[in-house]
């Protein structure tokens, strides 16, 4: 990956600290003990955000066997999930254990449930329509504070990105604010990127996928989160199903196909690791 700059970056670089206690739905998934080729474990990290009070939505390549396929199921020794801690020293939110993993088909998704239901923090819901170029989104994680994906982020980030293409499973997102050059970063794979309404609402359209070495100007690519409805609903019961009509307060939302000139392009470059990968995959 290219170098960040002379110093180092925010995860998503170029973007904000979020206020503290802004954007609750917003989940750190923390790997410890992940097996690798040859023998050995890693840790890793993801973004990513709580849709049900027992059930989060983040990457799916950010579970995956050593062969680096992606697999329904724990990989780690523990995978354990933070919600509602913007500064990641302090004690504020909630934790919780990963139980249970289930892949989508061909979007780079997953969703991820919890052993405990996550009741004081608003989920953030899903998205009642698909995105549309131009449409401008928001963006949080908890990515790296360097492009070499090694430095955590003691804090959740924020930007806003624009929409560019969109293809049948995912979309183009381009940084808009604070700077054009705002991007994900490793380990920002899994963070939503959301809907702000003028009522205080938010709703889910994509999370990130892959894409450049941050920051850099230009698309990264986003798995779309509004193809899955059907498969979220069945994915989920009734009694911790995906919160489709609840707002959550904004401040106090693989391989996959995408348009064929985005699998041109793709082509003509050496397609990077995924955000969620170690370094030396």
């Amino acid at each position: 990956m290219a170098p960040v700059s002379t110093r180092p970056a925010s995860a998503i670089a170029h973007a904000t600290d979020a206020a503290d206690g802004a954007y609750r739905f917003s989940a750190r998934l923390t790997m410890t003990g992940l097996p690798v080729a040859g023998g050995g474990t890693r840790d890793s990290w993801c973004s990513g955000a709580l849709i049900a009070p027992r059930w989060v939505i983040t990457a799916g390549h950010c579970f995956r066997g050593p062969d680096g396929r992606r697999v329904s199921r724990v990989v780690a020794d523990r995978t354990s999930v933070t919600v509602g801690r913007t500064d990641l020293a302090s004690r504020v939110g909630y934790e919780a254990e990963v139980v249970a993993v289930r892949q989508a088909d061909t979007v780079d998704v997953a969703l991820v449930e919890l052993d405990t239901a996550i009741t004081g923090v608003v989920p953030l819901r899903l998205a009642d329509a698909p995105p549309v170029p131009g449409e401008v989104l928001r963006l949080t994680g908890y990515g790296s504070t360097t492009a070499d994906g090694l430095v955590p982020a003691g804090r959740l980030q924020t930007g806003r990105f624009t929409v560019g293409r969109i293809g049948a499973e995912a979309i183009e997102t381009s940084g808009r604010q604070p700077r054009a050059d705002t991007s994900p970063c490793p380990h920002d794979s899994g963070g939503p990127y959301f809907r702000e309404r003028a009522d205080g609402t938010a709703a889910l359209v994509a999370v990130v996928s892959t894409g450049p070495g941050c920051p850099h100007p230009g698309p990264d690519f986003s798995a779309r989160t509004d193809v899955l409805d059907d498969w979220i609903a069945a994915s989920i019961d009734s009694t911790g199903g995906p919160a489709r009509w609840i707002p959550a307060v904004v401040g106090g939302g693989v391989v996959f196909v995408l348009l064929s000139v985005v699998l041109a392009r793709l082509r003509c470059r050496r397609a990077p690791p995924p955000r969620g990968a170690a370094i030396d995959e």
